[in-house]
């Protein structure tokens, strides 16, 4: 372990929790010690976006997509049964590869892998809450579907709880703030990194019952469903009700409720995530095993 992880790692071994911190070195078999006997893994890891960097940005992909690769490579060799959070970007690829990965070590289990997509989520409650003149924004639900980049996000404002009155404008503008708001981070850190803290928060609250999150819909019970009207996308975002230990219990299919004006999102954003998805499975499917 660098010095700086090595540090991260003393640091949070002080809080005075019932968690018990332990960092690892990369050698003597340090993959191995962190995961064996796991039955939740989180992985941020990855590089952050800069300036001008999108999602789907090829030197973002390239560097991810072999970190996550590998990651699940020693999950599905020492953790298999393990409940797997993937925030690493983009999500809407590093999914299918965490699942290709997963299935030729035949332990793929669709039930328990998930994009954590909860921070669309966080943004729009809070950029909700802005725009109608509420301090506290947790008293906002609003469904966010499809995937995790730009257009792929689809924020579901006609089903806010409480209900929201918006002019055309007003809607206009709150959607993109939902869907672009990671590059607001990503330009106020001036290229020195991404999205962290409120990420981090966004992982913490990935604990209710019922949670948006990124998933294999064929493996998920009423996932079906969903991709019956989602284009047939083997994956997308929906609100998964979750329960021990199975993971994800059912797909929850609230597409049949959106506004007109949000099927048109949703039809942009099927065709920005057939190709993400596509270019997460095509990395593994294929291509001769990492070592």
């Amino acid at each position: 372990m660098s010095s700086p992880a090595r540090g991260v790692a003393a640091d949070l071994s002080h809080i005075s929790t019932k968690a018990k911190v332990t960092g690892y070195l990369p050698a003597d078999d340090g993959l191995k010690a962190a995961f064996t006997g796991a039955d939740v893994i989180v992985i941020p890891a990855g590089i952050p976006r800069k300036p001008g960097m999108t999602h789907n940005d090829l030197d973002l992909f390239n560097i991810n997509a072999g970190i996550i690769r590998d990651l699940i490579i020693g999950i599905a060799l020492y953790a298999p049964s393990a409940f797997i959070l993937v925030i690493s970007n983009p999500v809407n690829s590093t999914v299918p590869i965490a699942a290709e990965v997963l299935k030729k070590h035949g332990v793929f289990d669709p039930k328990k892998l998930f994009g954590v997509t909860t921070l669309d989520v966080v943004r729009s409650e809070t950029f909700t809450a802005s725009v109608v003149g509420k301090s506290d924004p947790s008293v906002f639900k609003v469904p966010v579907i499809g995937g995790h980049s730009g257009d792929t996000i689809v924020p579901l404002l006609s089903l806010s709880e409480p209900k929201v009155e918006l002019s055309d404008s007003d809607r206009a503008a709150l959607v993109h703030r939902i869907q672009f708001g990671g590059d607001e981070v990503v330009q106020a850190k001036e290229g020195k990194g991404s999205a962290t803290l409120s990420m981090a928060h966004a992982g913490f609250h990935f604990a209710g019952i019922v949670e948006n999150t990124f998933v294999y819909l064929s493996g998920v019970p009423g996932g079906g469903a969903v991709k019956d009207i989602v284009a047939g996308l083997d994956y997308f975002s929906v609100p998964i009700e979750l329960g021990c230990p199975s993971g994800a219990v059912k797909a929850m299919n609230i597409l049949p409720q959106v506004s007109e004006y949000e099927n048109g999102l949703l039809e942009v954003a099927y065709t920005g995530l057939a190709a993400n998805i596509k270019k997460g499975v095509d990395f593994i499917v294929g291509a001769p095993e990492a070592k």
